[in-house]
């Protein structure tokens, strides 16, 4: 039941509900890229205690396109006996030009007018903030120019140096760029939507056993004995059923990213272009869910299983890929 009900996600934009504590300065908890495809890379392994550490190893890596995202709104929110709450929202002056593609843009009422946030802020009622977010694909090679719109948490220091920090973004025209969040070397937690596979039966769909021997003579191997017992006189949910396959919301815990950046990769140190990706990209250690092009959101890791080594030592990133 751990992955139950396995339905449809309803929407291609990734939703993240859990946030980590952050300390120190205010900043960014997330963000987006699309999914590029996978290469491999030469690497020191700086593992402690390792029986290979400070030996090269080839290791696995997805490629993340990170071009800059645009800040476009500054939310606030309140507690409730029911959950947090919006009280009241800030948009900035200057929003890009693609934005109008994915959502109607507010006509001047809510732009840059913070008396509202202010009188919160001052009545302790702001809990909670959050910036309204979108990628430009356009400057991507996904071939599609609407943009993917999302919030974003803004955490460390307090309640109001983080609308300070939201408000500041705003005014400077809300670009932000991969390294203002991450630096190479962290742990991070990747969001994406998973490969659609349509309507599927019980085996491919929750791994159960064909029929053998005599059961399969029955005409079918790929169905299940029976749907239960006579009581209760219904059908339970674990029951494994044929339906919907793939296409789910799944978080990817503890990846680490390897480099991040828009340099060239070479034998002698430096970073070379991936194939047709352009501008600023992520190299993530390890398989991310969902198809090449697709939206991929992350954020800090929520419960790291060590300490981050920064800095990591690549030496060459391959251009031979399954990129598509």
């Amino acid at each position: 039941m751990g992955f139950s009900p396995r339905k449809r996600a309803t929407s291609e934009v990734p939703s993240i509900s859990t946030w980590p504590d952050a300390d120190g300065q205010p900043g960014l908890q997330g963000f987006a890229g699309y999914k590029a495809g996978m290469t491999h890379v030469v690497m020191i392994n700086d593992e402690p205690d390792s029986p290979r550490e400070g030996m090269e190893e080839t290791v696995p890596v997805t490629v993340v396109e990170t071009p800059p995202m645009r800040a476009a709104a500054l939310r606030v929110y309140e507690d409730t006996p029911y959950g947090t709450r919006p009280i009241t929202e800030i948009w900035a002056e200057d929003l890009h030009e693609d934005l109008a593609r994915a959502r109607s843009v507010p006509n001047g009422e809510y732009s840059m007018d913070d008396s509202e946030v202010r009188d919160a802020l001052e009545a302790g009622e702001v809990a909670d903030v959050r910036l309204v977010t979108h990628t430009v694909p356009a400057e991507t090679s996904v071939p599609k120019r609407k943009p993917d719109v999302m919030e974003t948490r803004v955490g460390g220091g307090s309640v109001e140096d983080r609308v300070e920090f939201g408000m500041d973004l705003l005014q400077d025209g809300g670009a932000h760029s991969v390294t203002d969040v991450f630096r190479a070397g962290e742990y991070a937690d990747f969001v994406g939507i998973t490969k659609g596979k349509g309507t599927q039966g019980p085996v491919k769909r929750w791994g159960v056993q064909k029929r053998k021997g005599k059961h399969a003579r029955q005409g079918w191997r790929r169905r299940i004995g029976n749907l239960g017992p006579w009581n209760p006189s219904r059908v339970r949910s674990t029951v494994p059923q044929q339906g919907q396959t793939g296409y789910h919301q799944r978080t990817e815990l503890n990846k680490r990213l390897v480099a991040l950046g828009d340099e060239d990769v070479t034998p002698d140190g430096g970073f070379v272009n991936y194939g047709e990706v352009g501008g600023e990209y992520a190299l993530v250690k390890g398989s991310l869910p969902g198809p090449n092009k697709r939206l991929l959101r992350f954020r800090p890791a929520v419960r790291p299983t060590d300490q981050p080594r920064l800095d990591p030592e690549v030496r060459y990133v391959s251009t031979a890929s399954n990129q598509g």
